[in-house]
């Protein structure tokens, strides 16, 4: 499993409470929301969208077809986060 990968699966966790969830038991390439996956709702993304930006320093201004592709899956996120990362260097 790739390193960023089960951070973000610790993050989401962590930041959204659940309980019953183990960051393992997170495939990265289901959806976060809706009625696969995890079943996140927008509650959920605002506040993972909070602990992104504490964490890697991540701001998402507007809610848009690229975001919501962005905050999909695991992966996605994880790929998202390293594209930032990179235009920041």
């Amino acid at each position: 499993m790739d390193a960023l990968e089960l951070e973000l699966k610790r993050l989401i966790v962590s930041s959204l409470n659940l309980e019953d969830v183990s960051p393992e038991e997170i495939v990265s390439d289901e959806p976060l929301f809706g009625d696969g996956g995890l079943g996140l709702d927008s509650i959920d993304a605002l506040e993972l969208g909070v602990a992104l930006r504490k964490t890697y320093g991540i701001r998402i201004e507007t809610v848009s077809d690229e975001v919501r592709r962005h905050f999909a899956s695991v992966a996605a996120l994880a790929a998202f986060i390293t594209e930032q990362k990179e235009a920041r260097s």
